[in-house]
């Protein structure tokens, strides 16, 4: 019996930020782009927050897109519900799944539930005023002692998913909320769509004990690979990390990997100003790590090199395909073809090949019944001389990111340049 929806175990998911992906900045210019992505191999696009923005110590001239004053409507600046609904329909038309930005800790200072619910509906300063979490000064603290609160939210939710045909959530600092919530609002939604997908932002493993969320963040591996591509540290601390996030969730939890997304580019720096001469090996690790699910970032499939304003219109000047789309379009079919890559508990888990660089390679297998897929990843910017025994794994393969056949040999010996990788499909 599978855990997730079908369609997710060898999905590819994108990130849209709809303010900056065209120069309209709108969801019909929006959805004008999911014939490309779909050509490009994307299964579900991720839509940042959509809803009413609030005027209240809004930040920048447009404000976040996490500081919410309704959320059941469309910000009028991306469209109308209509436009809402339309960019729905061709996704699915695509085959294509929406998932929708939630943020469920926190609205806008200005947002309607502030005038128009009983004060209890929100945690209080000494002053009597909404709590401001963390240092998001132009949001308000939700209070989830209050019921009325849990209630509230999964009617929003369940207004998406009834009549907006939206196939789950990514739920903004999940870990943030009871996860009792999650775990009753769940099982509400999914009785309205039993193929529900919720990625939690966030690394509890308790998240997953009742079966809430169908993935989670993985941050620590994410900055692990910003640390290896700086060589902050070696390749032997992403191995470290990937065996002992092994033993902290159950097999079937997916972890959603990525050299990008929103917050990592607004505040970090793009791929490419964090990650240098690394950035293309470790986009390709994110698609065949152990439980990963591998994300896409508004930009990086035509390569765009620059960190969005957060908190203005700052748009992809041009957009055409390029060599970047047909790497990330060979990155996608290597997983859609491969089950061994799948994520959670359908994929292989990660068999190491002893090799003679262990500080810089990483040799292993990933293999399902039918399927085996074997990664030679040299995550380092020196130049090495490669020496590994493949014992039961030597054979013929198909390289996967040129499509030409070769043999993998019993005894391999080879030089490889830095930040060089194969991956060997049969």
């Amino acid at each position: 019996m599978m855990l997730h929806p079908e369609w997710s175990y060898q999905a590819v998911i994108y990130e849209m930020n709809v303010r900056q992906l065209t120069r309209e900045g709108t969801l019909r210019a929006a959805a004008a782009k999911l014939g490309f992505l779909r050509d490009m191999g994307i299964d579900a696009v991720w839509l940042m927050p959509v809803y009413p923005i609030g005027a209240e110590g809004r930040k920048g001239s447009l404000g976040s897109y996490y500081s919410i004053r309704d959320y059941c409507a469309v910000d009028p600046g991306l469209g109308t519900m209509g436009d809402f609904d339309a960019f729905v329909a061709e996704a699915h038309r695509l085959g294509m799944k929406v998932l929708l930005d939630w943020v469920a800790n926190h609205t806008a200072r200005d947002a309607r539930w502030v005038g128009e619910k009983p004060a209890d509906w929100y945690e209080r300063d000494a002053a009597g005023a909404p709590a401001v979490p963390w240092d998001w000064t132009d949001t308000a603290k939700l209070n989830y002692a209050n019921r009325d609160v849990w209630r509230a939210e999964a009617d929003a939710m369940e207004f998406w998913v009834r009549r907006h045909a939206v196939d789950g959530f990514r739920c903004d600092m999940a870990m943030l909320v009871p996860v009792e919530f999650w775990n009753e609002t769940a099982r509400r939604l999914r009785k309205v769509n039993p193929g529900l997908f919720l990625l939690a932002e966030a690394e509890e493993p308790y998240l997953f004990e009742a079966g809430a969320f169908d993935a989670c963040y993985a941050w620590e591996m994410h900055h692990l690979m910003n640390d290896v591509a700086q060589q902050k540290v070696r390749v032997t601390a992403l191995r470290d990390y990937i065996y002992a996030d092994r033993n902290r969730y159950p097999q079937s939890a997916m972890r959603l990997v990525f050299t990008s997304n929103h917050d990592e580019n607004s505040w970090n720096g793009s791929e490419f100003t964090r990650m240098g001469g690394a950035r293309e090996i470790m986009a390709a690790f994110t698609f065949v790590v152990p439980r990963g699910l591998p994300l896409v970032y508004t930009g990086q499939e035509i390569g765009y090199d620059h960190s969005f304003a957060f908190f203005d219109r700052d748009p992809i000047p041009s957009y055409a395909a390029n060599s970047f789309t047909d790497f990330y379009r060979r990155l996608a079919g290597l997983r859609h073809a491969n089950p061994a890559l799948a994520a959670g508990e359908a994929g292989g888990e990660m068999v190491e090949i002893r090799n003679n660089a262990e500080d810089c390679l990483m040799t292993f297998v990933r293999e399902v019944k039918g399927n085996r897929v074997v990664a030679v990843m040299n995550l380092s910017p020196y130049a090495i001389h490669a020496d590994y025994y493949t014992g039961i794994y030597a054979g013929m393969y198909t390289d996967a990111m040129t499509g030409v056949a070769c043999e993998l040999r019993g005894h391999v010996e080879e030089d490889m340049a830095p930040w060089s990788y194969r991956i060997l499909t049969r």
